[in-house]
């Protein structure tokens, strides 16, 4: 085993090397990651302690009533793992699938992507264990105003700062920012970002990560010498980043060859309308009955022939069981932790040139850090200022992840974890530690 320092038998393990950790879950997958960066850095053993461990973890139980009179007990979570260059920054998920491992990891991804692109947050997320498809909507505002009740000390402008996630929305978030707001017995419009407009919300925000999955796709091309006009695109995942990612994708010049959503995928080697995939998702809800295309499995999706590969559904959906398989030049990460770290190394093998979730779909936080400006000044930008605001920090932040990869002839993935550490451990080196 290769370790920076013989700390309390905590080794660091190059993602080349054998590692003891289940693939599937995301807190060790990110922290192997971590580990080989912080590595490569030779980063002080005391600094990788601080930052290998969240600074906060809560677990709440979440008591609501019924609409046919019950009660039932949720269970909740925030964590926030670093706060050192600026407020907490990280949205909350409602799902079954939710678990402290997942919710670690999730804010810890969003320290570095935070940093990343060099705005001042830190990271955390939250979450619920519940299944938001079964609970009407006043269910669901009792369980979101409990939640955000029963983590309330955590929360604030200048602490902690919520916005949506998996299964919430902007609804969400209105109801987030009102509870916060009677507690605190006046209006506090930046407690949360991703809110509707007419609340502070911001305009461009709901594009936001899809635009940045766009510009930094359209970078890699550009960088490989791929042609973008024709460039044939596959999309994981019809919602929010990956319906946007493709319309984006499809009017640069590129070819979207398959989409897909929860109920399986669509393939057409000769391109499909994401205007008439869009209409038909809005009439039926789903992909499922699209008519000009071939039905496809959302496995069978992630290994078509294509140029780009745009995973934005869920987590550990290429793995070292189907990473040998994929056929694409470039992988734009659209979902957080699509990729498992085992098969990162096979991938790399391969090739394939894959732009990592904490670079790739830092458009929605970078967006979400206008809106809490904007809310916090009072006064609000269009949203062609919004974009093009946008689009300077993701050209940036794509170009100081690819040197920062060349200088060290790295992936890119290791590069942008370097990049966000250094950077973090830079201004915890400058304030020192508190005793």
């Amino acid at each position: 085993m290769t370790s920076i320092a013989t700390h309390r038998g905590q080794p660091i393990i190059s993602p080349d090397k054998d590692r003891f950790l289940t693939e599937e879950n995301p807190f060790e997958a990110m922290m192997s990651r971590f580990d080989y960066a912080a590595q490569r850095l030779s980063l002080d053993p005391g600094l990788y302690k601080v930052l290998r461990h969240p600074e906060k973890q809560i677990i709440v139980a979440v008591p609501v009533h019924l609409d046919n009179g019950e009660v039932e007990v949720y269970t909740g979570y925030r964590v926030i793992h670093n706060s050192s260059r600026g407020p907490a920054k990280g949205g909350i998920r409602f799902d079954m699938n939710v678990n402290l491992d997942e919710v670690k990891a999730l804010a810890a991804w969003m320290t570095w992507k935070c940093a990343v692109v060099n705005i001042p947050f830190g990271g955390s997320k939250g979450g619920v264990i519940c299944d938001p498809s079964h609970m009407s909507m006043p269910e669901l505002e009792r369980l979101t105003r409990r939640y955000t009740s029963a983590i309330i000390d955590t929360l604030g402008p200048d602490s902690d700062v919520p916005a949506p996630d998996v299964n919430t929305n902007e609804r969400v978030m209105a109801w987030v920012m009102d509870t916060y707001s009677m507690h605190k017995r006046h209006t506090v419009t930046a407690v949360v970002t991703g809110k509707p407009i007419e609340m502070g919300g911001s305009l461009g925000r709901r594009e936001a990560t899809g635009r940045g999955c766009m510009i930094v796709t359209l970078k890699a091309l550009a960088r490989l010498g791929l042609p973008v006009k024709g460039a044939r695109v596959a999309v994981q995942g019809f919602g929010n980043v990956g319906s946007i990612t493709a319309q984006l994708l499809e009017q640069a010049g590129c070819t979207i060859v398959a989409v897909s959503d929860k109920t399986g995928g669509i393939w057409n080697a000769k391109g499909l309308d994401v205007t008439d995939l869009l209409a038909h998702v809005r009439k039926n809800k789903f992909l499922t009955g699209y008519p000009k295309g071939e039905g496809i499995a959302n496995e069978e999706l992630l290994t078509v022939d294509c140029d780009v590969l745009v995973p934005a559904a869920l987590e550990n959906v290429i793995t070292s069981k189907n990473a040998g398989s994929i056929r694409a030049k470039v992988i734009c990460e659209g979902a957080n932790g699509p990729t498992t770290a085992n098969a990162d190394r096979i991938l790399e093998e391969k090739g394939v040139f894959v732009i990592p979730d904490i670079l790739a779909n830092a458009g929605g936080v970078t967006v979400s850090y206008f809106e809490w400006v904007q809310d916090r000044g009072g006064y609000f930008w269009d949203e062609e200022t919004v974009n093009q605001r946008l689009e300077k920090i993701m050209v940036r932040s794509f170009d100081e992840v690819a040197g920062m990869s060349d200088t060290h002839a790295l992936n890119m993935r290791t590069g942008a974890y370097m990049l966000a550490i250094e950077r973090v451990a830079a201004v915890h080196r400058l304030r020192g530690m508190y005793a």
